[in-house]
């Protein structure tokens, strides 16, 4: 199975790695693809260029085994719908790959406001990670998929290549990269947020100064 997790990595932290790590040896994963954006279409644009934001990934993945940097929507250029991604996803790995669409509470929580959001459960498994205290929908258009797709059994994340929303446990740090770029503002230590690599780079690059 390949875990897939977009975001804008602006920049990458602790929040991120530790969760995914933890989703990926719950799920037995092959692989846990981070896939940064190009255009988010929910939030404003990064603080740091395209560029930066990969070097910075690259430099978080290269300390984790299983961690895979897939650099398509930054190649793709336009904003970055996970639709097109999965799209692209299937064709390369086959019908028969499970895939398995990895988001935060808050992130399914709103996936009806996603850009064809309807058709990313045909394409992949979602995995929710779920933290104390989230709060999820018990009504609408997202409460009614997770009654008709849920399920409990990793299993059946296994043996279909797609279709299954499944909650998995993690351990959420509150770690948030709107925090972090508004120490870096301040001129605060950041420390043991994210990788020192991305720390450093951060500092050699003077990024997210005032």
């Amino acid at each position: 199975m390949i875990g897939v997790f977009g975001g804008t990595f602006d920049p990458v932290h602790f929040g991120h790695l530790r969760p995914l790590l933890e989703v990926r040896q719950a799920l037995a994963l092959d692989e846990v693809r981070l896939i940064p954006c190009f255009i988010p279409p929910h939030r404003d644009a990064p603080g740091a260029s395209a560029e930066q934001r990969l070097a910075m990934l690259q430099l978080a993945a290269s300390e984790t085994p299983g961690f895979v940097v897939d650099p398509r929507e930054l190649q793709r250029g336009g904003p970055s719908y996970m639709v097109d991604t999965l799209l692209s996803l299937r064709d390369e790995q086959g019908a028969d790959q499970a895939l398995c669409l990895i988001l935060g509470v808050d992130a399914f929580a709103a996936l009806d406001s996603w850009h064809q959001w309807q058709d990313l459960i045909a394409l992949a498994h979602i995995v929710v990670m779920q933290r104390p205290g989230g709060q999820l929908p018990k009504t609408g258009a997202v409460a009614e998929l997770m009654e008709h797709a849920q399920t409990l059994d990793v299993s059946e994340l296994q043996q279909r290549a797609a279709g299954r929303v499944y909650f998995q446990s993690v351990t959420q740090l509150d770690v948030s990269a709107t925090a972090i770029r508004e120490q870096l503002v301040h001129g605060r230590d950041v420390r043991f947020l994210m990788p020192d690599s991305v720390r450093h780079y951060i500092e050699t690059q003077g990024l997210y100064k005032s």
